[in-house]
């Protein structure tokens, strides 16, 4: 009983962490985005919608659910090795002996022996290994932690289908707004080269004007369908992570219409650890390495199995179940292992080397969420630096063509002036959209 008490191999402690440097960025440091439900992040109702969907039919977070059964399954596999073991077993044989054998041809002629035998046996057995050094409690261990692995991979595979599906839509939204800057500059350039063609006809203007005016509307005409093309690309990879086949997606608001939070708390950096999926379930990985150490250094030493039986026994039906047909059997069954050619030692340096491996890549997963946290807040922050100047250049770039339009319809510049205006504000408006969804983006 004292001897039970006993467990080898290193007991778990979180190791520790790079410290986060200084953030670029002023954020408190106090409550964070993180702390929100999705649905408090995102207002459109449709987008809500979109994701309640994904996270009830999209195969991913399926098949993490299923993984997280199959680990709550192996968790009660490696409990069970810590409790006896206790089996019924029940036969009936039937067998000649040979009258001439060893057994029957040595005795006197006139004993008188059936060499035909039945016998009739059922037993209760016992097994138990006695577990002294810890071992099968560090199995235990290590199979608890992978479940716990397995639910917080679960947990991140939701957190990233809600951002996939929140960013796929926004990027939905974006295309969207590029294909009606698209059609209204078609229609913009269609009745430019109206105008032009009705100047080309009085002599007002040269046919080098007619030949630019009909080369934009061609560009511009070719723009649309290639738009086209990305949306329908959109709602396809949309509407697999929603478990559907490919196919249309609802819309809500216009990418214009999008609330975006006007800041973005951070929160504490040692707080990811706490927070981020994917980093407890790195963690939980190093504890079942470090777990499965002690169950490798267990077999260094003795293994105690205590067996046993008890039942009855008889080659009569009618006597099996006399007090005489009664048998039993007990007795401890120990191993101790005296040489294996270094092969214990090898499933110890083993386990050790998987537990390093593990320990790296959990250092490199806090290293890789504090840059992916830095990345959006500064990315958040630029960009809304970035998007009064890009409203302010498209006002300016509206500006500017209704300018050179009306110049060169009283003669004082070429059409050239025009054809560059009109460049510049839809290259603006593109920018534009983009940076309003890079600003969503950000968020999620």
């Amino acid at each position: 009983m004292v001897l039970s008490g006993c467990t080898v191999g290193p007991d778990y402690a979180r190791p520790d962490v790079p410290a986060a440097p200084a953030r670029r960025t002023d954020a408190e440091a106090g409550s964070s985005i993180g702390e929100l439900g999705w649905w408090q992040v995102f207002g459109d109702e449709t987008l809500q919608g979109l994701i309640r969907t994904a996270l009830e039919e999209n195969k991913d977070v399926r098949v993490a659910v299923a993984r997280v059964l199959e680990a709550r399954a192996q968790l009660g596999l490696a409990r069970s090795n810590q409790f006896p073991t206790i089996d019924s077993n029940s036969s009936y044989s039937n067998q000649r002996n040979s009258e001439v054998g060893s057994l029957l041809g040595s005795l006197p002629r006139t004993t008188q022996i059936d060499p035909k035998q039945e016998v009739y046996r059922t037993t209760l057995d016992l097994s138990f290994e006695l577990d002294l050094w810890g071992k099968l409690r560090r199995g235990t261990e290590a199979a608890r932690a992978e479940l716990l692995a397995s639910e917080e991979n679960r947990r991140g595979v939701i957190v990233t289908l809600v951002g996939d599906v929140a960013q796929t839509y926004f990027d939905l939204l974006e295309v969207d707004r590029e294909l009606d800057i698209a059609r209204q500059t078609l229609d913009s350039r269609r009745e430019s080269l109206r105008s032009v063609r009705l100047r080309f006809d009085n002599g007002i203007v040269s046919e080098l004007d007619l030949r630019r005016a009909e080369g934009e509307v061609a560009s511009a005409t070719a723009q649309v369908p290639d738009l086209e093309r990305r949306v329908a690309e959109t709602e396809n990879r949309l509407s697999v992570l929603l478990g559907r086949n490919p196919g249309p997606i609802a819309r809500g608001g216009r990418l214009t219409e999008q609330a975006v939070l006007p800041e973005v708390p951070a929160g504490l950096p040692s707080a990811l650890l706490q927070r981020r999926p994917d980093l407890r379930q790195a963690e939980q990985r190093l504890v079942a390495a470090n777990a499965r150490i002690g169950e490798a250094k267990a077999a260094y030493f003795p293994q105690v199995n205590l067996t046993g039986a008890f039942g009855v026994e008889s080659i009569a039906l009618s006597d099996l179940f006399t007090g005489p047909a009664r048998v039993w059997q007990f007795g401890p069954r120990i191993t101790i292992p005296i040489f294996n050619a270094g092969k214990i030692t090898s499933q110890v340096q083993t386990a050790e080397a998987r537990t390093e491996q593990t320990l790296v890549q959990y250092q490199q997963s806090v290293q890789q969420a504090f840059r992916e946290v830095e990345d959006a807040l500064v990315g958040h922050r630029k960009i809304r630096e970035i998007r009064p100047d890009r409203e302010a250049l498209v006002a300016a770039n509206r500006q500017s063509l209704q300018i050179a339009d009306l110049r060169y319809q009283e003669g004082l510049s070429t059409y050239l002036d025009v054809l560059d205006a009109q460049r510049q504000l839809f290259s603006s408006e593109i920018d534009l959209a983009r940076t309003t969804r890079d600003q969503l983006t950000a968020v999620v």
